[in-house]
């Protein structure tokens, strides 16, 4: 008899993890993790470095918790670390690239928005470019045209875990809209395979794509539910989105119009606001498709260090992790993270066998 997918993740997940982490989709996470190895050999310490973390929109829960993780590892490893925020307008991300690279950083950090956005600068600057590595600045984790690596987890896989959580109503079918920012690669890839996977679905409608920008889901989201409610009335039972930042406009629209009973599902990011109201139990959001943020953003500070001593990228991509009200329960005051041992690994690969962080000299 073949074995099944939670009994492989309790097969290799470590066994320090509780019994119950080791049956859930944390289990895989951690265990790529302790297992994780890097060909090339550690990099040695480097000398304190100076970073620009250039982010897309501080709005987007996701962009604050990689910023989190980013900061603890910057300060674990010494740098001097600034930070400049888009507001989620294109012209305004361009120019504090230009600043950026103008600095003279050794590091650029773009975080939450596509490559090809700034990718038309880089032949501008007067002075050698920095290493750039970033966070969801392409569809896919790995290599980019321009950067030392993008960090993502897979948008497919992620479609994909949000669409099987919807759950048609007894005796009834679901019928679902989508919140997508077509701006974005990544989030086209997740709407694409979020559509595919509800056309797989037999007892699901795909009722409408809306396209919203997430910097103005606030502003446009009331109006936006009006519409779809006139549209399809006791049709529409579900919502699925390509960020928490959607679910967070929706409550009380929802509520005026008499609409609690919409389930919502996020294909992404797992922000704290997002995470809080799950946590309650009494929120239209049942669950979020969350990236392990805090453990990527100490990824982008290891790919940094790795680009600085002349290693190759570590080729590292976490697996994304779907959180619930029950999975929420069982973790407590935790942080969706700190089931995970990335600190402790990354220490004792940037400093030895050091329990906690000795800055380079």
């Amino acid at each position: 008899m073949a074995p099944t997918c939670s009994s492989l993740n309790a097969a290799l997940a470590p066994q320090w993890l509780p019994r119950w982490l080791r049956s859930s989709g944390l289990a895989l996470l951690a265990a790529l993790l302790a297992n994780a190895t890097l060909a090339q050999g550690e990099p040695a310490p480097n000398a304190p470095r100076r970073v620009v973390f250039v982010a897309q929109d501080f709005r987007n829960g996701g962009v604050t918790a990689v910023y989190r993780g980013f900061e603890q590892a910057s300060m674990e490893l010494g740098w001097a670390l600034s930070i400049v925020n888009g507001k989620g307008d294109r012209a305004t991300i361009r120019r504090l690239f230009d600043e950026a690279v103008a600095s003279g950083a050794h590091g650029v950090v773009l975080v939450g928005f596509d490559e090809s956005d700034i990718a038309d600068r880089l032949p501008a600057a007067n002075r050698p470019t920095p290493v750039l590595v970033g966070w969801h600045t392409s569809a896919l984790g790995g290599g980019a045209s321009r950067l030392f690596v993008n960090v993502s987890t897979d948008p497919e896989v992620v479609a994909d875990m949000a669409a099987a959580l919807v759950v048609p109503p007894a005796g009834s079918r679901a019928g679902v809209v989508i919140f997508n920012d077509s701006r974005f690669d990544i989030a086209n890839i997740k709407t694409l395979h979020m559509r595919k996977a509800l056309l797989r679905c037999a007892n699901c409608d795909l009722l409408a794509v809306e396209d919203m920008p997430i910097s103005s889901a606030a502003k446009e989201m009331p109006a936006a539910l009006e519409q779809l409610q006139r549209r399809f009335g006791a049709r529409w039972t579900h919502v699925l989105a390509i960020n928490d930042v959607y679910m967070d406009s929706m409550h009380f629209p929802l509520s005026a119009l008499g609409r609690r009973d919409i389930v919502g599902i996020a294909a992404g990011d797992g922000s704290r606001t997002a995470l809080s109201r799950i946590r309650s139990g009494r929120s239209q959001q049942i669950a979020t498709i969350a990236e392990p943020t805090m453990l990527q953003g100490w990824q982008l500070a290891d790919e940094l260090r790795r680009a600085f001593a002349g290693q190759p990228p570590s080729g590292r991509v976490a697996r994304p992790i779907a959180v619930t009200t029950e999975l929420l329960g069982r973790l407590g005051k935790q942080e969706i993270d700190d089931a995970l041992p990335y600190r402790a690994d990354y220490r004792r690969q940037w400093f030895g066998g050091a329990a906690s962080g000795v800055k380079p000299q």
